[in-house]
């Protein structure tokens, strides 16, 4: 497991389940289907755990209900557009520091179970 850097949290969202419209076929333009969101966020939680405040932490609740709007209300051709748009609601908020976002499509290919595409993105 990767070291976490001292005085940031992490946190993950895990498969986090949704439907929206996803591909370039035709059916795949007309019928919704399945995705898997995980995304892991770090950002700097020493006022969150000294104060014991939500005021003070990373609201996770908040960006996953963004995601989940932003994936309900949008039509997709291709994952990589998809998971570039959701790093970028992650990023929008200023205490992440870095963010990983990983977009599932299950039975996108005949033998495989599902297909990913992962993006990050860093803040200084």
């Amino acid at each position: 497991m990767n070291q976490l850097p001292p005085g940031l949290a992490r946190i993950r969202i895990k498969d986090l389940r949704l439907r929206t419209y996803i591909g370039i076929k035709e059916e795949e333009i007309l019928n919704r289907q399945d995705i898997l969101i995980n995304a892991t966020i770090l950002y700097p939680a020493a006022d969150a755990v000294s104060v014991n405040q939500i005021e003070q932490a990373l609201n996770y609740r908040t960006i996953t209900k963004a995601l989940i709007q932003h994936v309900e209300e949008n039509r997709f051709a291709l994952l990589e557009r998809l998971t570039q748009e959701l790093l970028d609601i992650v990023m929008q908020h200023e205490q992440v520091r870095y963010a990983e976002v990983e977009v599932d499509k299950p039975h996108a290919l005949r033998f495989a179970e599902s297909v990913s595409i992962t993006l990050s993105a860093a803040r200084d």
